[in-house]
């Protein structure tokens, strides 16, 4: 994600995160062509600008409720007209404002999370990490994938708060990890395991 002319360019993995939408899915609206003149090419990968996402939030809402022309035709207009609060094809009115609101809110919480988390080759190999610590972001989101309560967290890791722990959640999705090569520590204790992990990030002895 940069800084530029536009105010945000997203990868196409962290515009899928902010429009709640499948990777897979993006991909094929991308190439489709419905988001043509908003993805550029950059160092290999595309990336979208920010106006495009509303569009893109439309497009996969719309599939399959729409023509395939009368969808491309709608979404050229949120392109051309960023501010639009609607959208009209012929006697179909869309109210788009919803979609507004949570590009906006998913938006601002990524950006968010982006300044909590860090990545130091020097601090477990270069792991996203939450700042000020060597708690690695992914292991939290996969703690909450896995059940566990993000009070319960929190109280196993007393340097974070439940507004970092739901960072590691949106952070996970727009920058996923490999499939690990092993599997956690945490993983190979009982359910709802953060309660059995001391402060400092490790197991405790049994």
């Amino acid at each position: 994600m940069t800084t530029g002319s536009e105010r945000l360019a997203l990868s196409v993995n962290e515009a899928a995160c902010v429009i709640e939408a499948p990777l897979k899915k993006v991909r094929r609206i991308i190439y489709a062509g419905l988001l043509d003149g908003a993805v550029k090419g950059r160092k290999g990968a595309r990336m979208i600008s920010e106006r495009a996402l509303v569009g893109l939030r439309f497009a996969h809402e719309t599939t399959g409720i729409l023509t395939p022309e009368g969808r491309r035709r709608l979404v050229r207009q949120l392109l051309d007209d960023p501010e639009a609060k609607t959208v009209r094809e012929e006697t179909v009115s869309v109210d788009v404002r919803l979609m507004k609101r949570h590009v906006k809110r998913r938006t601002a919480a990524l950006e968010k999370a982006r300044k909590m988390i860090v990545s130091d080759k020097d601090v477990l190999g270069g792991a996203p990490c939450f700042r000020g610590t060597r708690i690695p972001v992914h292991d939290i989101a996969e703690m909450l994938g896995n059940g566990d309560d993000a009070a319960a967290i929190v109280a196993a890791y007393p340097t974070l708060t439940e507004e970092r722990v739901a960072a590691a959640r949106i952070y996970a999705e727009a920058y996923p990890r490999g499939r690990p090569r092993r599997q956690p520590a945490w993983r190979k204790l009982e359910k709802h395991v953060s309660k059995e992990i001391a402060p400092d990030g490790l197991p405790r002895a049994t």
